[in-house]
């Protein structure tokens, strides 16, 4: 039981701090003219096929149930859903600030107004995009809240629990990068990168920062639960708070440094006291 635990935590931790890097290869990708369907297009669809290879390299079987389906398509809208909402926020607050914001997910509703206060300090040093909105990027990073809550209840609450944990995080990319293409092509359609700079970038967001990211996440919810999982999940903001200051030259002011402060006491806070709670019954 404790070697599980164990492997729970290793996994959330490894998850959490490769999730971080994801506004680093996302903003690139956005200043160099790449719309947000294309960006995730890319993201989901090079992370999927990666997986398709690991797995069939360790033997893994994709096989799963018609039963199976309609969850696994629900939980793909959820984490689809959450990534777009981030690059909308990622265009409109700061990376930082919106990294911080979405880990507010164990709370969901709980302690939204105490979130969003220390949100409110921190909304501040975006990166310059045209036309950016920092009511839309606050509302966007909101939304990735409860998005993201609902994907991380419904692997562990659902059907999914079952699927094999390579099987089903390549389908819920798979049917992401689906939906992205799709979107892609509505708005404008997608571009074929076409140089090294670029494609670094690709591979960076769709490799560490997505399939190893996600992939171990749903492992580590399936050790050690998403109560557990959530508290790890304060790398996250922290990766993303540096990269954001070191590269992109996001301001980082004692007012930023309370909200994020806020928020990662709160979330902490309600996560043991839950699992206290559950320990207790």
């Amino acid at each position: 039981m404790q070697n599980v635990s164990i492997k729970g935590f290793i996994y959330a931790a490894l998850s959490s701090a490769t999730f971080g890097l994801a506004p680093f290869f996302t903003i690139s990708l956005l200043l160099a003219g790449f719309s947000s369907f294309e960006v995730l297009a890319y993201r989901w669809g090079i992370a999927s096929l990666t997986l398709v290879v690991f797995g069939i390299m360790l033997g893994e079987t994709f096989r799963i149930s018609r039963k199976d389906w309609g969850t696994v398509f629900i939980l793909s809208l959820l984490r689809a859903a959450t990534s777009f909402s981030l690059v909308i926020a990622y265009q409109n607050i700061s990376s930082g600030v919106a990294s911080t914001i979405h880990f507010m997910y164990p709370l969901a509703v709980a302690l939204a107004m105490m979130g969003f206060f220390g949100a409110g300090l921190l909304s501040s040093g975006k990166i310059d995009f045209e036309g950016g909105n920092t009511t839309i990027g606050l509302i966007a990073a909101g939304l990735s809240v409860f998005f993201y809550g609902g994907y991380i209840v419904g692997v562990r609450k659902s059907r999914a629990v079952q699927i094999p944990s390579t099987a089903l995080t390549c389908y819920v990319m798979g049917l992401g990068a689906l939906f992205f293409i799709i979107g892609g092509y509505l708005t404008g359609g997608i571009r074929l990168a076409n140089d090294t700079y670029t494609w670094l970038n690709i591979l960076g967001l769709a490799l560490p920062a997505t399939a190893i990211s996600n992939i171990t996440l749903v492992k580590a919810i399936k050790y050690i639960g998403p109560t557990l999982t959530s508290i790890f999940g304060a790398l996250e903001p922290l990766t993303a708070v540096v990269i954001g200051c070191l590269i992109f030259n996001e301001s980082f002011t004692p007012a930023s440094a309370i909200g994020m402060a806020l928020i990662i006491t709160a979330v902490t806070v309600v996560v043991v006291h839950e699992k206290k709670k559950e320990s207790e019954s």
